[in-house]
């Protein structure tokens, strides 16, 4: 299909989502009156039978094996107290293993005292939780819903980036009809940005086929043709994955101010760090780039932890021995020193660390010290 029929056909789509969003039991948007609330068990909290008119609720979508869910729970319990006049925060336990009776549920949130200081329920068969993700079309957690006052969904996305739009939906000071045409402009370009990843690999080599080859000019002269049609797609994850890749293997002056401008440039998600480091140490094997290469690798892993290590699900002593190398790679022995040390501070404040990984980041600082 060519380019500029699928951006309409992708165009038409959403258009027809959005008028769609009548039957509730299809979609659910932002901006849509919430639908009512039904749970099964109430845990912890004053129980309440509605959302009332009047009230901010947060809704907190998670299970008891979900660590990034675990890991933001004593925040939401400190903006529970700081609004605890205007606002209610739920948290709906879904996705639960076929292990986990209500019994060691309850036992879960008991153990979490203050750190989980807000009302807590347990999903009513699949229609609070698993009703309401698909409906959405954001079955991952941890997922958080911000009602707003009039009981309309105002908000949905990961609790790390809720702070400050919650404050402007509590103060009133949310446009309600901007973030619903930014939502819909971010699944348009998710989903266009997705349905191009194939076409992107039409000019990869053929594993398949002895002396077969990448053809990088002939990948970025695609993505050209794909970034004059559609300009918002040149720092999404699969464009920004392949412009990189190919930058690398054809000029890494070009990779490098390309990979710069691409961590501080989210498009409709948080900006892919990781596409700069798996490019990275995917064509290492192949070539030997300059020290600018690899400490723009060393700063995508410092992003990384930094973005993305309160989550919970990260191994952080991994990434920094990880940064490490890349600065190795750069023959830069300060900084690699620097991040090994770290990979030991972190692991070491782990509860059960390995002491076999522990003596490989011993050995490496090492190795880096003799450099």
């Amino acid at each position: 299909m060519r380019l500029h029929t699928r951006l309409l056909l992708l165009l038409s789509i959403i258009a027809g989502t959005t008028h769609a969003q009548n039957d509730r039991s299809a979609s659910l948007n932002i901006g849509d009156p919430f639908p009512p609330i039904q749970v099964r068990d109430w845990l912890k909290g004053k129980p309440f039978q509605s959302f009332e008119k009047g009230q901010v609720y947060v809704l907190e979508f998670w299970a008891t094996w979900c660590h990034p869910c675990i890991a933001f729970m004593p925040h939401l319990s400190a903006l529970a107290n700081e609004y605890k006049d205007k606002l209610t925060i739920l948290g709906i336990d879904i996705y639960e293993e076929k292990s986990s009776s209500l019994e060691k549920v309850k036992a879960f949130v008991d153990s979490m005292g203050k750190r989980m200081d807000y009302v807590v329920a347990t999903m009513d068969s699949s229609f609070t939780g698993l009703g309401w993700c698909k409906a959405l079309k954001s079955e991952g957690i941890p997922l958080t819903l911000i009602l707003d006052t009039e009981g309309r969904l105002a908000w949905i996305g990961h609790p790390k980036d809720m702070d400050e739009v919650l404050h402007k939906i509590v103060n009133n000071d949310w446009d309600i009809h901007e973030a619903l045409a930014k939502r819909n402009l971010n699944k348009y370009l998710a989903a266009l940005d997705d349905s191009l990843r194939w076409d992107l690999m039409k000019y990869d080599h053929d594993t398949f086929k002895p002396g077969s080859i990448d053809k990088p000019d002939s990948t970025l002269l695609m993505i050209d043709e794909i970034i004059k049609n559609e300009p918002r797609l040149k720092y999404a994850t699969h464009i920004a994955y392949k412009t990189f890749s190919c930058l690398l293997q054809t000029n890494s002056s070009k990779a490098y101010e390309y990979g710069k401008v691409l961590m501080v440039t989210p498009v409709y998600e948080d900006p892919p760090y990781g596409v700069i480091v798996d490019a990275i140490n995917e064509y290492a094997k192949k070539i030997e780039f300059p020290a600018e290469i690899y400490e723009l690798g060393a700063a995508a892993y410092q992003a990384k932890i930094d973005h993305y290590g309160e989550l919970g699900n990260m191994n952080i002593p991994d990434r920094y021995s990880k940064m490490a190398d890349m600065y190795w790679r750069a023959k830069n022995k300060l900084k690699a020193i620097d991040a090994i040390q770290k990979a030991m501070a972190t692991l070491k404040n782990e509860k059960d660390f390995s002491p076999t990984e522990l003596a490989l980041y011993e050995s490496l600082f090492q190795q880096y010290k003799k450099m």
